[in-house]
């Protein structure tokens, strides 16, 4: 698991930044980016073999292709370009949307002028074979407007295009059934989101739904800010606030939404940024909370929260972004009992936090919960922890100080104990992030990888990072090949069939994300907003644990595989900025970035 990468591939100074990735925006900080194997579904257990190059946005490109062909094509491409009149889009190659009003209105260099045109000019995609009858079936992610009942814990995953129909029955939503007019009277919004698609975002909402005052908490800054302002120009009911980021490199990589119905108030804490493809062919995870009814009149505004905080953690996470557009949502919040809600909510806001405020907030947040209701140390001793993640930030130089150090320390925690101290054994530690096989291998293909935007060098500065590695497979959820945008934590038995605890949550495997101690542990340092849920056994009547299989209690909705299967001699972590031409994917492409 090493990469033949010289220095003189691969340019050290290249900022990523806010790029696109394969055609979207990196998901981690600039720092973090600087800084289907399945047991019984698999293409090819090979390797795909990443080789050097230069780094930046990928592309794919048809192993059937002739260089004259692809150069003839180019060309006449570009004589098409010269007499479409339309206005140049102003993202150009980069332009990651697919909304058909934007595509008839701008122009993008190197797309065909019309439909009709790209169906002429698109080589075909060569399908491999894959042996597994799910590859097949379809089924439209939209395809139903009604969610599947929820279960104890309203934890779901979203519905997959091109997995048999099964696997979208039951646990599984789209944003479309999210907002269905089925689900009540919709009285106003929020959205709480990294990337947002407004044309798109408005289709998912019921016709007469749209016209409804709608809030977009965003972090967009420059030309993306811009995007976003002429995208509402012509909504008078679309607010936008631009949440402040003002420690370098840092995002608002939360995902949340607040619905305020005629009978109440809803919050939805999920993981997919606002555009079509997050909703189409990944793995995602959504949390729905009950519907919270109205306080009675003379009600304290502190009234009605739950034995998990729920309402005063997330009135205290709308007050960090200290800004006046959220008074009003602030408002209905405290206006609605919120007793029933049963996780505790783990979030992160950026800044330097001291004192009583420092334990408020990312892994310091996991660590108090765990230390005041978390399990038993007796119970979980030799219990491994479990991250699941799509994008990977630069740890630092070796695993002891952070990874293996502060972090572990706060997902190791257990109740009524200190912090793991030196010289304790700490927990063995399974990292699942999609191998290069994975993604060769995905219902997406190579395009799969530019939503997971670990750069080379990164990942050369961390190679001891390897050998926590595990692959995606989830195969009992029919999404071993629908490559995971999900985030999730968790700490299992020995045998895998219980689990201690369980978080979903926007936060990748980054020191931006979660934090990291500065000042000999005085502080805590937050670059980015994440927001996630924390699900506790005795809050939904178990005693210690929750089962994972079927017993005499409802078994907890484990998204992948358990348990996690090790990378092999030959896999390779899914780097996002160096090709990868050895072995087409399952269109027959090719990866190469730009």
């Amino acid at each position: 698991m090493s990469w033949s990468l010289s220095d003189s591939d691969s340019d050290e100074s290249t900022d990523l930044g806010p790029s696109l990735h394969g055609g979207r925006k990196c998901e981690e900080s600039d720092e973090d980016c600087a800084g289907e194997s399945s047991r019984t579904e698999q293409i090819d257990d090979s390797s795909s073999g990443g080789q050097a190059g230069p780094s930046g946005s990928g592309r794919t490109t048809s192993t059937s292709t002739s260089t004259n062909e692809r150069g003839r094509r180019e060309g006449k491409q570009k004589r098409k370009d010269e007499r479409d009149r339309r206005p140049e889009c102003k993202y150009g190659r980069k332009c990651y949307r697919k909304n058909p009003l934007h595509l008839q209105q701008f122009r993008h260099p190197g797309a065909s002028s019309s439909s009709s045109d790209e169906e002429k000019s698109s080589p075909p995609h060569k399908k491999l074979k894959t042996g597994s009858p799910s590859a097949a079936a379809s089924s439209s992610s939209s395809s139903s407007s009604q969610a599947a009942e929820p279960g104890p814990y309203a934890f779901f995953l979203t519905k997959v295009s091109g997995i048999a129909a099964r696997f979208n029955q039951t646990g599984a939503v789209h944003i479309s059934d999210i907002l269905s007019a089925e689900k009540g009277k919709l009285l106003a919004s929020a959205q709480f989101n990294y990337m947002i698609d407004i044309p798109w975002l408005r289709q998912q909402y019921p016709q007469e739904a749209r016209g409804k005052p709608l809030l977009i908490v965003h972090g967009d800054s420059g030309l993306s800010k811009v995007r976003l302002q002429e995208e509402t120009h012509h909504f008078s009911n679309i607010q936008l606030c631009q949440a402040r980021l003002e420690i370098m490199y840092g995002t608002h990589h939360s995902k949340m939404m607040f619905l305020l119905f005629e009978d109440g108030l809803q919050i939805v804490i999920h993981t997919a940024n606002l555009i079509q493809q997050d909703w189409h062919q990944k793995t995602q995870g959504v949390w729905l909370s009950p519907r919270f009814p109205k306080l009675s009149d003379g009600s304290s505004p502190s009234d009605g929260d739950s034995p998990t905080h729920f309402k005063a953690d997330l009135l205290a996470y709308l007050a960090a972004y200290k800004k006046s557009a959220l008074d009003g949502w602030r408002r209905h919040i405290q206006e609605h009992d919120m007793s029933e809600a049963r996780v505790h909510i783990v979030a992160s806001v950026p800044g330097r936090h001291q004192g009583g405020q420092k334990n408020q907030w990312g892994h310091l947040k996991l660590r108090q919960v765990f230390q005041e209701r978390g399990p038993p140390a007796d119970q979980v001793k030799g219990w491994p922890v479990i991250g699941q993640f799509s994008s990977i930030g630069s740890l630092g130089a070796d695993a002891q100080k952070w990874l293996c150090g502060e972090w572990l320390s706060s997902l190791a925690a257990v109740k009524g104990k200190p912090s793991l101290m030196m010289g304790t054994r700490q927990p063995q530690l399974q990292l699942i992030y999609p191998s290069v096989n994975n993604v060769r291998t995905s219902l997406e293909g190579y395009p799969a990888g530019g939503s997971l935007p670990y750069s080379i060098n990164t990942a050369r500065k961390q190679p001891y990072l390897n050998k926590f590695l595990h692959q995606w497979s989830a195969s009992a959820r029919g999404r071993t090949r629908a490559s995971p945008h999900i985030k999730t934590y968790t700490r299992t038995s020995p045998d895998y069939s219980r689990l201690a605890w369980f978080l979903v949550t926007s936060a990748n495997l980054s020191k931006a994300a979660w934090g990291a101690l500065e000042k000999n542990g005085a502080q805590l340092m937050i670059r980015s907003y994440e927001i996630g849920v924390l699900f506790l056994p005795q809050d939904f009547g178990e005693d210690t644990t929750f089962a994972v299989h079927a017993s005499n209690s409802e078994p907890f909705p484990i998204p992948y595989d358990l348990p996690p299967l090790p990378y092999g001699t030959n896999d390779q972590p899914w780097v996002v900025d160096i090709p990868y031409v050895n072995k087409p994917d399952s269109h027959g492409c090719i990866w190469q970035p730009s």
